[in-house]
């Protein structure tokens, strides 16, 4: 039985980003070719942000299937605010080895067709629809619905989530939580991580894996979130952060754990880890042991 007790966070600081993503790829290459062979998948969840172009090592990698988010911005696909864009833009469609099936998105369509289409059409005061009856919406009508989703449509956009998790977990392993070969964050300027914010009650969450957040302190506020413990149960956590910009904060994080801000509290569970990725700038104010690089 394993020690239930976390490790302590790994530290490397790079001199640059160049070398931090080029170490950054052969680190996620190692893992996905340690979880192939030893059950033969491999599955990755990716946050947004500054994340996505520090992946641009893993352009020219056939094998990455099985690709979660681990938070998402309740919008269009399409639209510049979406994780999925973002990652598409930056990855996906750079590896077009990847099976779309295998990208998993939320399903924000069944959500835009049932409230638009589905319901009957309703007029404002002036008698202006507000909703399509008949037709195809235009973004800016889908995007005024998705920025007023009721809370209980946006409840199930996480249930739907959380659904594909179970499906590609649950039906596979017997753990409580999903387990994730890794799980790739970034960290925010007040702390926080994937969709979970200072102060939040979403903090405290020890059921769901999904969650749904209708309050974000940064907009766009509606998103959907892996909860803690779907990231403490993760095999491999890695954190990437870079420019001065984030040395206060990351001091704060790894200096000063007992505070309690979002990024520090991810600690997997006993086999798990969590790493650091990180280049000099951001790392000029902590005291935190750095470590050598090492596949």
């Amino acid at each position: 039985m394993h020690n239930a007790t976390p490790s302590p966070p790994v530290l490397y600081s790079f001199p640059d980003s160049d070398s931090l993503i080029k170490d950054l790829a052969a680190f996620i290459l190692k893992a996905q070719f340690e979880s192939i062979d030893k059950r033969g998948r491999f599955t990755l969840a990716l946050s947004g942000g500054s994340l996505p172009k520090m992946l641009k090592g893993l352009i020219g990698n056939e094998q990455i299937e099985h690709v979660f988010f681990a938070d998402e911005r309740v919008v269009r696909l399409d639209h510049p605010d979406s994780n999925y864009k973002l990652c598409q833009d930056e990855l996906f469609s750079k590896i077009p080895q990847i099976p779309k099936k295998n990208i998993h998105a939320i399903n924000v369509k069944y959500i835009i067709h049932k409230g638009l289409y589905e319901k009957k059409s309703e007029t404002s005061a002036d008698g202006t629809p507000k909703s399509p009856k008949h037709g195809k919406a235009t973004p800016e009508e889908i995007d005024a619905f998705l920025e007023n989703l009721p809370e209980d449509l946006l409840e199930e956009v996480s249930e739907d989530y959380e659904n594909q998790l179970i499906q590609e977990f649950a039906m596979k392993d017997s753990a409580r939580f999903p387990v994730f070969d890794l799980i790739m964050l970034g960290m925010g300027p007040d702390g926080h991580t994937a969709s979970l914010f200072p102060g939040h009650p979403l903090l405290s969450e020890e059921e769901r894996w999904v969650a749904w957040i209708a309050d974000s302190p940064k907009p766009p506020p509606k998103r959907i979130t892996f909860t803690y413990p779907v990231i403490n149960h993760a095999a491999k956590v890695a954190f990437v952060a870079t420019g001065a910009g984030k040395q206060d904060m990351l001091q704060a994080i790894l200096d000063r754990p007992e505070e309690g801000l979002p990024s520090s509290r991810v600690k997997p569970k006993s086999p798990g880890a969590v790493y650091w990725f990180v280049d000099d700038a951001a790392a000029g104010k902590t005291q935190y042991g750095r470590a050598q690089f090492k596949l």
